[in-house]
């Protein structure tokens, strides 16, 4: 059966919470009513958190083609306790123009929800990370703004079967401190000068990376979010 690609926005309230990307509207069986949440019904599903960013929908486009239900929420229009309702499969942390302290749900999300459930944070969804866990966030030695870079891995989660290295765009003026980054996590990708550019949980199934997999000028960037889809 084909699949077809849609977007539908909904009216930011907190009976009709932000705005919805159904991206494989076969299994879509309409809404249900949850404790004045309106949730899509749809098992399983791909959480998307917005944080206000253009690159969001190049990344729901993508999980479409990988054959992923993606639900947006940007992240001020959901709470923790409404992620639960969803009862996601898997959740993305966006791009975004700010700092993790000032992306709305994002932090609290990878902290506290489900150990089990797989968490990918890209670029300020990467740094919510870092800084959720422990690390401190401080300016890049360069702005990189549409710049391509190699980018150096371990092998490791996003990166398996990924040739080492591959080239990346990269859209940030921020990355997380090498020296501050907490035991919790290990760095998993990194430029040719040292910046973080992957980092893992070494528990629960959460990585980030600071570059765009979503970019037409980052190699690899299906066969890696591939990778995190069969985590």
């Amino acid at each position: 059966m084909s699949s077809f690609f849609t977007l539908a926005r909904a009216p930011a309230s907190r009976d009709n919470i932000g705005f919805l990307a159904v991206t494989r509207i076969r299994k879509l069986h309409g809404y249900k009513q949850d404790l004045g949440t309106r949730a899509l019904a749809i098992s399983p599903m791909l959480l998307m958190i917005d944080n206000y960013d253009s690159f969001t929908y190049n990344l729901v486009q993508y999980f479409g083609e990988l054959g992923e239900d993606v639900v947006v929420f940007r992240n001020d229009e959901i709470t923790s306790d409404e992620v639960v309702r969803l009862k996601p499969a898997r959740i993305v942390i966006s791009p975004g123009p700010c700092t993790p302290s000032k992306a709305g749900i994002s932090m609290p999300v990878i902290a506290s929800y489900n150990r089990e459930i797989p968490i990918l944070g890209i670029c300020l969804g990467h740094q919510s990370i870092g800084q959720a866990f422990g690390g401190r966030i401080v300016h890049a030695k360069q702005v990189m703004h549409g710049k391509t870079s190699p980018i150096f891995h371990s092998g490791a989660g996003l990166f398996r079967g990924l040739p080492n290295p591959f080239t990346a765009t990269r859209y940030h003026s921020l990355v997380i401190e090498r020296d501050s980054l907490p035991d919790s996590l290990e760095i998993t990708a990194w430029t040719e000068d040292g910046e973080i550019m992957g980092i893992r949980h070494k528990i629960r199934a959460i990585e980030g990376v600071q570059f765009h997999p979503e970019s037409i000028l980052t190699e690899y960037g299906h066969k890696l979010l591939t990778n995190f889809l069969n985590q």
